[in-house]
């Protein structure tokens, strides 16, 4: 025990003198950060220098200066602009705009897809930061992180107000008790008024009424939940991101030594609660992220519920099943690190109440309990909302397979999709029959984002059209609800009103946008199967200045079968390449979806059809050479531009009996079954 200890001491030290000289830290890779051991230690080691590093590590570990916050809101609202300028406040460097959109997925769509977890030191205090996303199919990663927390910053756009998302993270923030700071964003646009915060609070208000009236008092993870009462009595700042100001009260221009976010910091230290959680108890942890590492391995990051964990201490991971706990691994602490701003730092010791990460263990995952080795409780894992839809990876056959990808088996499909699953516990993988995998999860963008993944990584697969997951509950069958927002110019109402109608949705509410003339909001609920592939049609018919939000509601009844909201398709009966004699003829039969010198096959779909009814075509025809006519003769045709798919518009466009082929470096839609006759004698199945 004392090797570890001086070790500990002489780290602080260390880090105190070097504190002092330099005022930031260097970005490190943790696994090699220099760690001093007990032999260099100086002869001038004292006990009064012992002593006092002993009272510095004391208060490094003590709860009540850390606040775990995290950071909710509606996509689009500036959620992750605000980290930026909060990191920016407290003097971290920011290498580029949504430091923490570190995917590069994210950074190309301008969305958050993983939560993020970064710590800032406000006035002597230390703030553990969680940056989530804000889209509905990624809510899975708000739940799982708001266990980790007791506060949370919910931003609000002031013009828009709170819409579909804004309720499902906030519903999640009050059910594990968090202290809530309402953040009004964007104050500074020309639209936005005193009297617009005014009615943007009371709408919040009226949500927070609605969705945290129990008024009990519960315990969860060592965590006191507070009773609705208490947050209700939220703080309400006003702020801009983009210009790095927040205030107490409304204005669009504060003076100059005011322009920075030491307001909503003040607030955070002030209003959110430290951890109750005790240092003399042992070791507990419950992992809420994970990742990999090549060098450390597996990397767990979670909240510390009790004790003090140190560099090599014996540890070992549990999970609860339904004859107990079962212990899964036993081993020491490798490494510990905590990312401060955008840097990741090795420390010696962490203590109750902290947000850390470690490396030791090779088989714990999200969800399971990291506890000292005479512990065998394991912590209560978060609930996850069930997955709504599901969607059937399995192994690229079609007669171009092969040609582009490095990954094509079954079994290389099948490791990597429960690879992810034991990092997104909001997708469940379900083996299938021959070398195909059913995969559930929250909605088609956080299922093209997986495809889309695996695309880059040179995988090959074929995907079917997303499915719909029903429950029957006493004989009465039903399906999943989605409240849908949409906001559209007031000449564009009739048309949007229409295609929703055929797609079984209600209107709950409509009425004109405040501070936006000739703006109309509808506020509605449809199902799910109704929503799929709606997006490329909305974007379509409003020209692209409709904006639609859309967020998990509950299981209702279902409402019957849907309209006729696609046309048929337009089918190859020809292997070859694509001409441009062939698609001049294709052309007044409907939308192509190919050019010429692209491969097609037998079953391959290149265009819709104009009519509802599929028809076989073949686009790699050739003109028959004379003496009198002569082949350049096609270089003076002039085709229509095609109409190119995007993963994501192909996950919502295809049929149920129709696939998505998947390459690194093509898209294509196809017939699930690619023989002519085959498709005629499986025409009268009926559809789901």
């Amino acid at each position: 025990m004392a090797g570890p200890l001086i070790r500990s001491l002489w780290s602080t030290t260390r880090k105190s003198l070097s504190s002092s000289s330099s005022s930031s830290t260097a970005p490190l890779r943790p696994f090699l950060y220099p760690r001093a051991h007990a032999y260099s230690l100086p002869r001038c080691f004292s006990a009064v220098a012992g002593a006092a590093a002993a009272a510095d590590t004391a208060s490094s570990l003590d709860p009540n200066r850390i606040r775990n916050v995290a950071v909710i809101a509606h996509v689009d609202h500036g959620k992750t602009t605000l980290m930026d300028r909060l990191l920016r406040q407290c003097g971290a460097e920011i290498p580029h705009e949504r430091a923490l959109d570190s995917i590069s997925l994210e950074r190309e769509r301008g969305i958050t897809i993983a939560s993020k977890v970064t710590s800032i030191s406000w006035k002597e205090n230390e703030l553990n930061m969680v940056d989530t996303p804000g889209h509905a199919d990624f809510g899975g990663e708000v739940e799982r992180v708001v266990g980790m927390v007791e506060g949370a910053v919910l931003v609000v756009d002031a013009g828009e107000g709170p819409l579909a998302q804004t309720k499902f993270v906030l519903a999640k923030a009050l059910k594990y008790g968090l202290r809530p700071i309402l953040l009004l964003n964007k104050v500074d646009r020309p639209s936005v008024t005193e009297e617009r915060c005014d009615e943007v609070e009371s709408l919040v208000f009226d949500l927070f009424a609605n969705l945290g009236a129990t008024g009990a008092r519960n315990i969860w993870n060592g965590k006191t939940f507070h009773d609705s009462e208490e947050q209700l009595d939220f703080p309400v700042l006003y702020a801009s991101a983009k210009e790095g100001w927040a205030s107490s009260t409304f204005t669009k221009s504060p003076p100059f030594d005011a322009r920075n976010m030491s307001d909503l910091l003040d607030a955070i230290i002030r209003r959110v609660p430290p951890p109750t959680a005790s240092l003399d108890s042992p070791f507990q942890m419950l992992v809420s992220m994970m990742e990999k590492d090549f060098y450390l391995g597996r990397i767990l990051t979670g909240r510390v519920s009790s004790g003090v964990i140190r560099v090599g201490d014996r540890i070992h991971g549990l999970r609860s099943t339904d004859s107990g706990v079962e212990k899964i691994e036993e081993g020491k602490v490798l490494k510990l690190m905590k990312k401060k701003g955008t840097s990741i730092v090795l420390i010696d010791s962490a203590g109750a109440g902290d947000i850390i990460s470690m490396a030791g263990l090779t088989s714990p995952s999200i969800g399971h309990t990291v506890a000292n080795v005479e512990v065998m409780t394991a912590l209560p894992t978060v609930e996850l909302d069930p997955p709504t839809i599901s969607m059937t990876f399995s192994v690229n056959d079609s007669p171009l397979a092969g040609r582009d990808g490095t990954h094509l088996t079954g079994g290389k499909i099948g490791d990597r999709l429960l690879a992810e699953a034991e990092t997104n516990l909001a997708i469940n993988v379900l083996p299938g029959l021959s070398d195909s995998f059913e995969v559930q999860g929250r909605g088609e963008l956080q299922l093209g984002i997986l495809i889309e993944n695996m695309r880059r990584e040179g995988f090959e697969l074929s995907v079917s059209p997303p499915k719909v997951m029903y429950k029957i509950e006493n004989g009465v069958k039903l399906e999943p609800l989605e409240e849908v927002t949409i906001e559209v110019n007031e000449e564009h109402v009739g048309l949007v009103m229409e295609a929703l109608s055929h797609r079984r949705a209600e209107i709950n509410d409509m009425g004109p946008v405040a501070g936006s003339e000739g703006r109309t909001r509808l506020s509605m609920t449809c199902p799910s199967r109704g929503l799929v592939g709606y997006r490329s049609v909305f974007s379509s018919d409003t020209r692209g200045t409709g904006f639609m939000h859309r967020a998990f509601l509950k299981y209702a009844k279902y409402r019957g079968p849907l309209g006729n909201v696609r046309k048929g398709v337009l089918v190859s009966v020809g292997h070859g390449t694509i001409t441009s004699y062939a698609l001049l003829s294709l052309e007044p039969r409907g939308t192509l979806f190919v050019t010429p010198g692209m491969e097609s096959y037998d079953g391959m779909i290149v265009g819709e059809h104009s009519r509802d009814t599929d028809l076989d075509v073949n686009p790699v025809r050739t003109k028959e050479l004379t003496n009198v006519r002569a082949a350049s003769k096609d270089e003076t045709l002039k085709l229509t531009p095609p109409r190119l798919m995007t993963l994501e518009e192909g996950i919502g466009y295809v049929a149920s009996d129709e696939l998505i082929e998947v390459t690194p470096k093509v898209i294509r839609l196809r017939k699930k079954y690619l023989d002519a006759n085959k498709r005629k004698t499986m025409r009268n199945k009926p559809k789901d």
